[in-house]
């Protein structure tokens, strides 16, 4: 995010790599970062649009519970994001066990539940796996909080 709050996302080194013109997938050696890459692009190195759904779910993930999706400073069975909060995404009473302690409970409860369950499809199987124009359209559906704007220019906890 940008000091205006403005989402920026970069490529993680795919896009050059990937599908051209009418071809659906490029067989290539696999890069990109750790914890991002798609499991059958993992296997198979055959890069699809699915791989950047796939990442995007990582993402929301990562907005989602304010963690990184590898960290190796945490225990074993957190340090991978999606492993971790998988299960949790599953079970709509414990969706919001993944959710950031920073924000001490104060979100919209169906917003994170919406965004937690379009994670989860981003995340999912590739068979079933939405597109990027259907994973638009979800995210436009989430109910967007109006804050009153404070005065400070600052945060008071940085």
């Amino acid at each position: 995010l940008d000091s205006g709050f403005n989402a920026k996302l970069s490529d993680f080194g795919l896009a050059k790599e990937g599908p051209t013109d009418d071809r659906s997938h490029v067989s290539t050696e696999v890069i990109g970062t750790q914890g991002y890459a798609a499991p059958e692009y993992l296997e198979t190195g055959h890069l699809t649009t699915k791989c950047d759904v796939y990442s995007f779910g990582v993402v929301l993930l990562e907005i989602l519970s304010g963690r990184g999706a590898i960290e190796k400073t945490r225990a074993r069975e957190e340090e991978d994001l999606v492993k971790w909060a998988k299960p949790y995404l599953r079970d709509k009473r414990k969706v919001f066990r993944i959710m950031d302690t920073k924000l001490v409970g104060q979100y919209p409860q169906k917003g994170a539940f919406m965004t937690s369950f379009l994670a989860l499809q981003c995340i999912g199987d590739v068979k079933v796996r939405p597109s990027m124009p259907n994973v638009v359209s979800l995210l436009e559906k989430v109910p967007i909080p109006r804050h009153k704007r404070s005065r400070s220019k600052g945060f008071a906890n940085k």
